[in-house]
């Protein structure tokens, strides 16, 4: 083998297998999580930490989307991975043997979060070490698959959870791996690496490296925030909806449905939040059977969306704009209604009123403007 190249340390990011647990059209390491494909994540991190080179063992059909996955990337390399993980491993590293280097860190394309920390510390202690893996305590209590429970803390406080990327002296684990003959069916690449006696370090994981298996894990699980905005004329001979309460007034809102200002822009925020469109694509004024319709349907509709994309609503702030109706004496049935249409409780929802102080459209008493901000939460999964 040639002698070890400047670059401190190069990776291996194992992509070649089916993925078929996960649900997708396509092997996990290449559905799309968070905006990009997965494993395009892992390589990003990887070379945002330095690595020098970014081998990815990919199905022996991948070479498309693998390449569409990790376009533009610099200094990504393809190769064909193996019937088993590790022989894809060994593929990866004997690709890189022309110009080794000295270290080599093997990353699993199923964990996208790769802190730059752990990194740090498996470079580290690979200065004393020929192996270094990241290692989590185990927390919960144990059971065998059989339902027999397992001793209990002793037990668990010798074990520890393993995560990748693991790293290594490279020479040390490509002659590893071209020596290993046991089972092909080889879980990791500490394995490996002690079944050739090389000492193995462990360091501090992480739990953001947590490895996505399956469909759910796909599912986008952080809160989301939507805006609302919507305007409508005032008139004689209308009447005055807002928030799904009739108040009486000498004027009343203009529109298609029934023009209530204040439903129209929570649906809005909930359609925005979910990232569904807007209440016009939704509900068109072309359409005559809205004409007329009360806005509560509008407001059914977008909590079904929400909840079909996994959400249900958080809270909603709203602001009602103008210069008349008050608002006080009809808030406390706004919030109640608001909150009967949103399946929450009334302090998940607030209502308040302003004014523009005699300027623009609203200080002339010519509309009313509402706005509003709703936050959709996931919903608890079962």
């Amino acid at each position: 083998m040639d002698a070890p190249s400047q670059t401190r340390f190069a990776a291996v990011i194992v992509a070649a297998g089916q993925g078929l647990r996960a649900g997708q059209t396509v092997p996990k390491q290449f559905a799309n999580w968070r905006g990009k494909p997965l494993v395009r994540h892992s390589a990003e991190a990887l070379i945002s930490a330095g690595a020098g080179e970014v081998v990815v063992a990919i199905p022996a059909n991948g070479k498309e989307v693998a390449g569409k996955s990790l376009a533009g990337l610099p200094s990504v390399r393809l190769v064909p991975g193996g019937a088993t993980r590790q022989a894809s491993v060994r593929a990866a590293l004997e690709a890189i043997s022309g110009d080794p280097p000295r270290f080599v860190l093997i990353h699993d394309a199923a964990r996208p979060n790769c802190p730059a920390a752990v990194v740090a510390r498996l470079l580290a202690a690979l200065e004393a070490h020929p192996a270094a893996i990241p290692v989590l305590k185990v927390v919960d209590s144990l059971a065998r698959a059989d339902g027999s429970l397992m001793a209990g803390s002793a037990e668990r406080e010798a074990l520890r959870r393993v995560q990748t990327p693991q790293a290594f002296r490279y020479a040390d684990i490509l002659a590893a791996h071209r020596a290993w003959t046991g089972e092909p069916t080889a879980g990791d690449d500490a394995q490996v690496a002690a079944a050739a006696g090389l000492e193995v370090a462990l360091v501090e994981g992480d739990e953001r490296l947590r490895k996505l298996t399956f469909a759910e894990d796909f599912v986008d699980i952080h809160p989301r925030t939507g805006t609302g905005y919507d305007v409508h004329r005032l008139a004689e001979g209308e009447e005055l909806w807002l928030c799904g309460v009739r108040i009486e007034h000498e004027r009343g809102l203009v529109g298609h449905s029934d023009a209530d200002v204040g439903l129209h822009a929570v649906v809005d925020a909930i359609l925005g939040a979910a990232g569904a469109g807007d209440i016009g694509e939704h509900f068109p004024p072309t359409d005559p059977q809205w004409r007329g319709a009360p806005s509560s349907r509008f407001v059914e509709h977008a909590v079904a969306l929400a909840a079909k994309a996994g959400f249900t609503i958080g809270n909603v702030d709203l602001t009602l704009i103008c210069e008349a109706p008050k608002i006080a004496p009809h808030r406390d049935a706004m919030r109640a209604r608001l909150a009967e249409l949103l399946g929450v409780a009334i302090e998940a929802v607030n209502v308040k009123a302003t004014t523009t102080e005699g300027l623009g459209f609203t200080g002339r008493g010519e509309g009313i403007a509402a706005q509003a901000v709703a936050t959709l939460t996931p919903l608890e999964r079962t």
